[in-house]
């Protein structure tokens, strides 16, 4: 396995530190403290806190664009289209917890190029998914209601499963992805 480098060690303890407490309650110095070095060493390989913010939010946004451009490009039905955009989901979760954590927190702090970077991948990532919806309503493999209900109603769910996931203790991918497919696109309703 490839040794970090302080940068990303840096970024790995800020990101522990801004899901704890949230990124305007974190200071450089409280990042120092918790690697154990004087913060002005954090700035031999790190600019700011915006842009440890920004490293950790544009990889995990990347992560999903990647994710759903691949699903975009595949052949697969709407309910496996959708069935994927959930394991991705699950995927991140699980690899990317405390870049997800400042995604859906911390995201209105980036400033510039990479707030509207941010904000475009986001907004086509959501149309890409309420793509999906519609041409999987139209096929007649999802019930006809309003996709932006569907859309709004798998993504607080997905966007959320952070929190859950980490409070449950862990619980194995394979089931989770299986588990949440189902209820997401089938209910629960016997």
């Amino acid at each position: 396995m490839k040794a970090r480098t302080r940068k990303e060690e840096i970024i790995i303890v800020a990101s522990r530190l801004f899901k704890e407490k949230g990124y305007n309650a974190v200071s450089m110095r409280d990042i120092a403290l918790a690697m154990g070095i004087k913060a002005a060493s954090l700035y031999n390989h790190i600019q700011g806190k915006q842009e440890i913010l920004s490293t950790l939010i544009l990889e995990v946004a990347q992560e999903f664009t990647l994710g759903m451009n691949t699903v975009m490009l595949s052949t697969a039905t709407p309910t496996e289209k959708i069935t994927s955009v959930i394991e991705l989901h699950i995927d991140i979760t699980v690899n990317y917890s405390e870049g997800l954590a400042a995604l859906n927190n911390d995201w209105m702090h980036l400033e510039n190029d990479d707030l509207s970077d941010f904000v475009k991948m986001r907004e086509n990532y959501e149309e890409n998914f309420r793509k999906i919806i519609k041409e999987g309503i139209e096929k007649e493999e999802i019930k006809a209601q309003h996709p932006e209900v569907i859309l709004f109603s798998i993504l607080s769910t997905l966007r959320s499963l952070y929190v859950w996931y980490q409070k449950r203790g862990k619980l194995d991918v394979n089931i989770l992805k299986k588990d949440m497919v189902a209820v997401l696109l089938n209910g629960i309703v016997v």
